[in-house]
C-alpha cells in the first residue's frame, strides 16, 4: 500500500510542478518586486513600502480607479437589468414566449467574438466622419452634426460600457435563465391563483430565490470589470485617451511596467488591485447575504 501511495504522488507531480512554476512562482516574484525599484535591469534595490506609499497618493491611479468603477458600474446595471428582463419575459407563464433556444444563442453570439474584432468593429461604427452610427442618427434627424464619440470623456466611457454590455448580456442572460428555470413552477402557479401581480411574483419569489445566481454574476462581473484592459487598450492604443477617461487600473499597470519600465511600482499596483478586488468582493458577498437582525426579546 505504501508503494501504491508513492506512485500516486508521481501521477500528481506534473500538475504541481506546472502550478508552482507558472502560478505560485510569478505571484511570489511579483510580491518581492513590489518592495524593490526593479526596472528590468540587474541590481534592483529594496525600497521597503515606498511603492505602496506612492500608490496611496498617486492621483493617476486614483483617477484610473474611478474610471474603472464608472465603466463597470454602468455596464453591470445594464447587463444585469437586461438579463433579468429577458429571463422574466421568457419564463412568464402568461406570455408563454417561444424561441428561447434561438434567442439564447443570438444573445450569446457576441461573447464568442474576439475582443480585437470587437474593437475594430466599433471603431468603424463610432468613427467621427464616416461612422455608421453618426450617419444613421443624422439621417433620421436626431443629431445635426457628427459626434466624436471616442474623443469626449463622458461619451467615451459610455461607449465602452455599452460595448461591454453588448458582449456580456447574453452570458448573464443564460446564467439568470438557468436560475429561473431551476425555480419550481408551483410557486408561480400558486401566486397566480392567489392573484399576485407580475411585480409581486418577481419581488417576492423570483428575486429572493435568484440571490445565489445574482451573487455569482456580480462577483465575476466585478472581478472582470476591475481587470478591464483589452478594450480600452485597443481603442486608445494604450494611451487611455481622451483626457485619461479610458485609463483603467490594469491599463495604468501595463503602461507603468512595459512603457515606463517601472516594474517594481507596477508590481505594487498589481497587489493594490488585488486588495481592491478582494475588499469589494467581500463587501458584495456580505451585502447579499447579511443576516437579518432578530427582533429584541425574540
Amino acid at each position: 500500500m505504501k508503494k501504491l501511495d508513492r506512485h500516486g504522488y508521481l501521477f500528481i507531480a506534473p500538475f504541481w510542478i506546472v502550478f508552482l512554476i507558472f502560478s505560485i512562482y510569478p505571484v511570489a516574484l511579483t510580491f518581492y518586486y513590489s518592495f524593490t525599484n526593479y526596472t528590468g535591469a540587474e541590481g534592483e534595490q529594496l525600497v521597503g513600502l515606498a511603492n505602496y506609499t506612492r500608490l496611496l497618493g498617486d492621483t493617476y491611479f486614483i483617477e484610473a480607479f474611478f474610471n474603472t468603477i464608472k465603466i463597470w458600474g454602468l455596464n453591470f446595471i445594464l447587463q444585469i437589468g437586461g438579463a433579468l428582463m429577458l429571463a422574466l419575459l421568457f419564463s412568464d407563464l402568461q406570455l408563454k414566449l417561444k424561441g428561447l433556444a434561438f434567442f439564447r444563442a443570438t444573445f450569446y453570439l457576441p461573447n464568442l467574438i474576439t475582443i480585437s474584432s470587437v474593437a475594430l468593429l466599433f471603431g468603424i461604427l463610432l468613427d467621427w466622419q464616416h461612422g455608421s452610427l453618426n450617419m444613421m442618427l443624422m439621417k433620421i434627424g436626431i443629431i445635426s452634426d457628427p459626434i466624436n464619440w471616442l474623443t469626449q470623456p463622458v461619451t467615451a466611457q459610455i461607449s465602452v460600457s455599452l460595448i461591454l454590455t453588448w458582449m456580456w448580456l447574453g452570458h448573464s442572460f443564460i446564467v439568470v435563465m438557468a436560475g429561473v428555470s431551476g425555480i419550481s413552477k408551483d410557486y408561480f402557479e400558486a401566486a397566480l391563483i392567489d392573484g399576485a401581480t407580475r411585480w409581486q411574483i418577481f419581488s417576492r419569489i423570483t428575486l429572493p430565490l435568484l440571490k445565489p445566481i445574482l451573487l455569482y454574476i456580480m462577483i465575476t462581473s466585478l472581478i472582470g470589470g476591475l481587470q478591464l484592459f483589452d478594450l480600452p487598450m485597443l481603442i486608445t492604443d494604450g494611451v487611455g485617451a481622451p483626457d485619461g477617461a479610458l485609463n483603467t487600473m490594469v491599463l495604468y499597470l501595463y503602461n507603468q511596467a512595459f512603457k515606463y519600465n517601472n516594474y517594481g511600482y507596477a508590481a505594487a499596483v498589481a497587489y493594490g488591485l488585488f486588495a481592491i478586488t478582494l475588499v469589494f468582493s467581500i463587501i458584495v458577498f456580505k451585502g447579499m447575504f447579511r443576516k437579518e437582525r432578530s427582533p429584541k426579546g425574540a
